[in-house]
């Protein structure tokens, strides 16, 4: 079974988090583990995080991902503010690790108008840093960007450039969103330019090291650099698009979140739905 997933709200608590999944079907899912805007983390109960891990092992729902602070920049030339990134990365491993998330996926950070290969050697030395100071279950998968401006993950080859610069253990692979690869360029709407994005990966990171898929259509246009997630189908990806990537080999079977606009009860329902029409007729269904 593919499995397929929302980001959900911890709203009301972590074990509530988990009955929003459940209550739309979902078999993983996705959450923040605090405000993402903001530093403050507050303290979680025993008993909150027993239940949150009960509650997930019950419904069978995996991979657990957490989806970490986008005040997060690794790749700051402000020493203050990566040192506080670094903690905060820490942190996020750290939660992960007590409430059994499997994954930890993160933005590494933007060079704010500086040389974007010095910025991706700092994010691998704070990373770096990180992964001597501790070991964690989770893994951490680094998510690809859109191309906005700063960015420095945009391309697959970018993300591989931190990835070898950092010591094994920390970083289990990449989670792929699909608007941030449209967006940054990579034509997924054609077939052509998904076997483009799946040779990069193979070629730079590897097919293992593919572990999630953030699966959003894209309100900007092919190369856009516009970071503007869209409903499934009614992007520029389409619907076609979406056949088409979730139909390929290299894509297929993969863990899939939705993380597209949530502006009414029905939405969550309506992109799961469609979704999973699309996997219905793929040949491997049953």
């Amino acid at each position: 079974m593919q499995r397929i997933g929302v980001h959900t709200s911890i709203a009301g608590g972590l074990p509530a988090s988990v009955e929003r999944a459940r209550a739309l079907g979902c078999s993983t899912f996705q959450i923040f583990s605090h405000n993402p805007r903001g530093w403050a983390l507050a303290p979680r109960s025993r008993e909150e995080i027993a239940a949150f891990r009960r509650l997930t092992a019950a419904f069978n729902l995996k991979p657990v991902v957490i989806h970490t602070s986008y005040l997060i920049n690794l790749a700051s030339a402000d020493p203050v503010l990566r040192r506080k990134s670094m903690e905060m990365v820490v942190e996020e491993l750290n939660i992960a690790d007590s409430i059994g998330a499997q994954y930890v996926v993160l933005h590494t950070g933007s060079a704010s108008g500086e040389d974007p290969r010095e910025a991706r050697k700092r994010a691998a030395t704070s990373l770096a840093e990180v992964a001597a100071a501790d070991g964690w279950r989770a893994g951490l998968l680094l998510e690809n960007t859109a191309g906005e401006r700063g960015d420095i993950t945009s391309k697959i080859g970018d993300i591989a450039d931190i990835v070898r610069r950092v010591p094994s253990g920390l970083i289990a692979g990449i989670c792929l969103d699909t608007c941030h690869a449209f967006a940054a360029g990579y034509d997924i709407a054609s077939q052509e330019g998904i076997a483009v994005l799946a040779d990069d990966i193979r070629k730079h990171i590897g097919k293992r090291g593919l572990k999630l898929v953030h699966l959003n259509d894209s309100k900007g246009p092919l190369s856009s650099g516009l970071d503007r997630h869209e409903h499934i189908g009614n992007g520029r990806i389409g619907v076609e698009g979406f056949r088409r990537f979730l139909g390929h080999p290299f894509f297929s079977g993969l863990p899939l979140i939705l993380e597209t606009p949530k502006k009414k009860d029905e939405d969550d329902p309506r992109n799961l739905q469609v979704v999973r029409e699309l996997l219905r007729e793929m040949p491997s269904a049953h």
